[in-house]
């Protein structure tokens, strides 16, 4: 079988082994398969060498996180990211693997159709007060909304992204958001109909064609040159990788108007009213999430925006290590996010803080699951600068 990876990103790792600290799954597992040095390794064997594709393989590919803090370890530059969901497309088309059964197809496709996955989340919602969704195993929110207040543009200097599954269950984040937005003086557009799924999630599945379809309607959805801000560290680095997934001049010129919140915010954070008083007690820990530091490499602007209203900020002490929610792997692999949870929990409990904020939806809600006190950035900004009357 050929995977469809580009022949020298396969050939670039050179097998040193200084990723496999950074893998959450060979942290929790200790097996080389599940390193990424082990699956690109696997790789090479299917793509080069015809190795039958079994089992195994699907097993090795479809346990990776991708969270890519291999790529931030790796001397020689891996597009590691690249490779899985290359290999994860060609498993995806060949349907005798069974690699995404049609359970997982058919939820993936629903995120595309944003009534229905608002109707979906009311009823869960409807669900929960009656006592017959497991919200703890589902990792739900532990009380979904059943309506949320409407989101009312008020300009048109800068775009927000919304999302699918964070505009459902966490559209208070984007109230917050455009709170602050405004305190900066910006007037913010919402994209238009068809602009609500990056497509992120059906990209890690190795569903490329979906993907690109959803691509295709976002870009669409947000006309002009504005900048696009996105609050949701996952939906950014995939908005910024249209360009990469669509291979455009169109998709290369909506990528480079795609940027994240506390990357907008961080040079116009002065701006912003700080009254000592409203500051908000340490320690508050910041939780990176992974798209947010290894893929868009801009955490640092998380910091600069926070650190005017918050006392006292802590890093944590595992060097950026995936907290194991992985978009719908959490989901999925219920038992290897659970144990790379842990070490996340771990760090947390040594840092003293009673408060992390973590700028990813997925991250909040595996955090939640967990027990922590875990907020968005954006809720701490907007509590001080744009508190509700």
């Amino acid at each position: 079988m050929k995977l469809g990876v580009d022949e020298d990103e396969l050939a670039s790792c050179v097998g040193c082994g200084l990723c496999l600290p950074h893998c959450p799954t060979f942290r929790v597992t200790g097996e080389e398969a599940l390193s990424p040095r082990g699956r690109i390794a696997a790789m090479r064997e299917i793509h080069w060498r015809d190795a039958p594709v079994d089992g195994e393989l699907v097993r090795i590919a479809d346990t990776c996180v991708q969270c890519r803090g291999c790529e931030t370890a790796c001397p020689s530059g891996v597009p590691f990211g690249h490779l899985m969901e290359a290999t994860r497309e060609a498993l995806a088309e060949d349907r005798s693997l069974v690699y995404q059964p049609w359970w997982r197809r058919l939820g993936y496709r629903a995120l595309g159709h944003h009534r229905l996955v608002v109707a979906g989340s009311r009823a869960l919602a409807v669900g929960q007060r009656l006592g017959l969704v497991p919200s703890t195993r589902l990792g739900l929110p532990a009380r979904l909304p059943l309506r949320s207040p409407a989101l009312e543009p008020s300009g048109s200097d800068v775009y927000l992204f919304t999302g699918c599954i964070m505009d459902a269950w966490q559209r208070g984040t984007h109230t917050a958001t455009m709170g602050v937005l405004h305190a900066a003086g910006a007037g913010v557009e919402l994209l238009g109909h068809g602009g609500s799924c990056c497509g992120a999630l059906q990209e890690h599945a190795g569903l490329g064609k979906q993907a690109r379809s959803l691509a295709s309607r976002v870009m669409a959805a947000a006309a002009g040159a504005a900048p696009i801000i996105v609050n949701s560290a996952g939906c950014g680095a995939m908005l910024k990788d249209y360009g990469r997934l669509l291979g455009t001049p169109e998709a290369v010129a909506f990528s480079a108007r795609v940027v994240d919140v506390h990357e907008w915010l961080a040079p116009r954070v002065d701006a912003l009213p700080a009254d000592e008083w409203r500051k908000l007690a340490g320690p508050v820990a910041v939780q990176d999430p992974c798209h947010l530091r290894h893929v868009q490499r801009s955490h640092l602007a998380v910091r600069t925006v926070l650190r005017p209203f918050v006392d006292e900020l802590v890093e944590l002490d595992d060097d950026g290590l995936c907290c194991g929610a992985g978009g719908a792997y959490a989901l999925v692999h219920r038992d290897l996010a659970t144990d790379i949870r842990h070490r996340k929990l771990a760090s947390i409990e040594r840092s003293g803080a009673r408060l992390v904020v973590s700028a990813n939806p997925g991250c909040l809600l595996h955090l939640q699951a967990a027990g922590v006190n875990v907020r968005h950035p954006m809720q701490i900004v907007a509590s001080a600068v744009a508190p509700e009357p």
